[in-house]
């Protein structure tokens, strides 16, 4: 720092008034009181002019911090480079890693307009680490410190929805055991049904000598298995018991078991550990974690008969994300389930309308594209789909396919899922083609796509099976993973397309947002989760990984590149902290009522805001490391 810049003694009035502006800030607001006035005892104030260099390169090594009261600062690491500067608002403490490092900075810091700011010996700094454990925390892990303040935030404003007081996020382990009822594989039917009536249960599970889950009876399977079939009670249960049973092991979560009885339409899960059940968790006791019931939810999708009973049921998605969202339930865990659940709608769906059509579902498959392929969904979203079909003569069939295609979209639309602005559905006759049709298509788009082919195609590059023959898609997977990899123009097309959409930090590494009605708006998708899920696509392209999630991605080709697991955590959690306040958004219904993505900046809390300029602030390094690799 430039000793030259003027210092004024702390006054004990000054100090008051610091005290009051320090403990409305992390990570003072988490501090002792005696730590506060600690950190003001070794404080000195300072008024810094707008364009006056405060911290520089040929300085030498940093010995002091500045926490800024007003005023912002602007850090530049060259002077050609637009993209490379980052900004510090009221609030920030810096540089924090070169003073503990006891380095120059390697970049250049000026003052934006007049600066206030306290001045801090980096000796007192460490000092104040030693004892006071909020501050070494948010010293040596200041972003992940400001993410678990925001998600604790948000689990507040939300909790009062939330009746219990465990969460979906808690380990299996961590639940209250119960003793499983179980009998060995000779054990008679008599004896299991005695076992279940002397106990009041639902269950008894199958158990080898070493205590691992061969199968298990349930109270609903004993019309079906022992009643109907007239099964003598001194048959043994391994006769009648469902095989194999699904199990899960002390470290899941409970939400790990309520999406594993939602899949399955179970009842029951055996817990394990090291092999042997160690417990059983039910669906009662995750409907004690929830105002509402995943398991419900999805029972009641299944069991409808018809589109309108499904219109019934949509609504209660949103409403059960937003429990879900205050038991502290995380980003990328919220649109699984989320996905899951539209998943099971669009299926019933299908089912239900192919059936009034006399199709045969084993003859096509149903495929999501965009952010349900990817498994992303989350509550305000429209409708990305396609079909293949199998026909001898197109011409003759898909007229039939595509009424049935068409029918399905407006049953989505009615159910709450608007129709796709770009006609990305399957009832677009360019999205309801035969296997060869589809393999043409995509061949054109890798070989001969203009940029903008592209732009509009990669939608269709997250593509899932969701219903019907899965086999009928999966030579697509595998032409897409290999031709990609060997088409260097597609690549650079993909990664030009990918930066057309730069981050929305100005060349002060400050916010850019779009002026409208004198408010100032942010849109969280295409200025923000778009920019990672591009990456991911690519990386993953690129790299023959066949995952279609952006975490997913991220790993997987990250790990291909070399990429250290720290960086492409990095990639992974920026990206889910955007998806994030997406839900935030979009539950709350308090952004701009015409785009439920965009949000006014002025009403993020302060927490918020650094969060979103650090998750900036990666995914600047993720682009300039795609415009290394594959643009130029």
């Amino acid at each position: 720092m430039d000793e030259t810049l003027p210092t004024t003694p702390t006054s004990t009035h000054l100090a008051a008034d610091l005290h009051g502006e320090l403990v409305r800030r992390p990570p003072f607001a988490q501090m002792a009181r005696e730590h506060v006035e600690r950190f003001i005892a070794a404080a000195r104030p300072i008024h810094v002019t707008p364009g006056q260099a405060v911290f520089a390169p040929g300085g030498g090594a940093v010995h002091d911090l500045l926490w800024i009261r007003r005023g912002t600062v602007t850090g530049r690491r060259g002077h050609d480079d637009e993209r490379s500067g980052f900004q510090y608002e009221a609030g920030d403490l810096f540089p924090v890693g070169a003073a503990l490092g006891s380095r120059p900075v390697t970049a250049t810091y000026t003052a934006d307009e007049d600066l206030y700011a306290l001045r801090v010996p980096v000796d007192a700094v460490r000092a104040l680490a030693t004892v006071s454990p909020p501050f070494s925390e948010f010293l040596h892990g200041r972003v992940l410190k400001f993410l678990e303040l925001s998600r604790r935030a948000v689990q507040e404003a939300y909790s009062s929805q939330v009746l219990a007081e465990q969460t979906l996020e808690t380990p299996l382990g961590r639940l209250g055991r119960k003793a499983p009822a179980s009998v060995r594989p000779e054990a008679s039917v008599g004896e299991a049904l005695g076992l279940m009536h002397e106990r009041g249960i639902g269950s008894v599970l199958v158990t080898d000598a070493a205590g691992a889950a061969l199968g298990i009876l349930t109270r609903h399977d004993v019309l079906g298995r022992v009643t109907l079939p007239q099964v003598p009670l001194a048959a043994p249960i391994a006769q009648v018991m469902s095989a194999p049973v699904h199990t899960l092991t002390v470290e899941h979560t409970a939400q790990d078991a309520a999406l594993l009885m939602s899949r399955h339409g179970m009842r029951h899960v055996p817990v394990t550990e090291g092999g042997r059940v160690v417990g059983i968790v039910s669906e009662r006791d995750l409907f004690a974690m929830q105002r509402l019931s995943l398991n419900h939810v999805s029972g009641a999708i299944r069991a409808a008969a018809d589109v309108d009973t499904l219109r019934v049921v949509a609504p209660e998605l949103p409403r059960l994300a937003r429990s879900l969202l205050g038991q502290g339930v995380g980003a990328r865990q919220l649109t699984e389930l989320i996905s899951h659940l539209n998943d099971l709608l669009t299926g019933r769906l299908v089912e239900i309308i192919a059936q009034r059509h006399g199709l045969d579902l084993q003859r096509c498959c149903w495929l999501a594209f965009g952010s349900e392929g990817r498994g992303e969904q989350t509550i305000a979203t429209d409708q990305d789909n396609g079909l293949v079909f199998e026909s001898d003569d197109p011409a003759r069939d898909r007229p039939a396919w595509l009424a049935f295609a068409r029918e399905v979209n407006e049953a989505l639309d009615a159910c709450g899922f608007p129709l796709c602005k770009g006609n990305v559905m399957a009832g677009n006759p360019q999205c309801c083609l035969t296997p060869d049709e589809w393999w043409a298509r995509f061949d054109h788009w890798i070989e001969h796509g203009a940029p903008t082919d592209l732009l509009n195609a990669s939608i269709y590059f997250d593509f899932r099976a969701l219903v019907g023959r899965a086999e009928l898609v999966q030579p697509l997977r595998e032409k897409l993973l290999r031709d990609a990899a060997a088409t260097p123009r597609f690549m650079k097309q993909m990664a030009e397309n990918a930066l057309r959409n730069r981050v929305p930090l100005n060349w002060r590494g400050a916010i850019e947002t779009q002026e409208r009605g004198g408010r100032r708006w942010l849109d969280l998708k295409l200025n923000g989760t778009v920019l990672f899920v591009d990456a991911a696509r690519l990386f993953a392209l690129v790299n023959g990984v066949a995952a279609t999630g952006t975490r997913e991605r991220f790993e997987a080709a990250g790990a291909v590149m070399k990429v250290g697991a720290a960086e492409r955590e990095a990639w992974a959690s920026a990206f889910e902290v955007l998806q994030m306040m997406r839900l935030r958004a979009q539950i709350d219904r308090d952004g701009d009522p015409e785009n439920p993505n965009r949000i006014e900046l002025e009403r993020l809390n302060d927490i918020d805001r650094r969060v979103l300029k650090e998750v900036y602030r990666v995914g600047r390094s993720l682009q300039q490391r795609m415009e290394l690799d594959y643009y130029r």
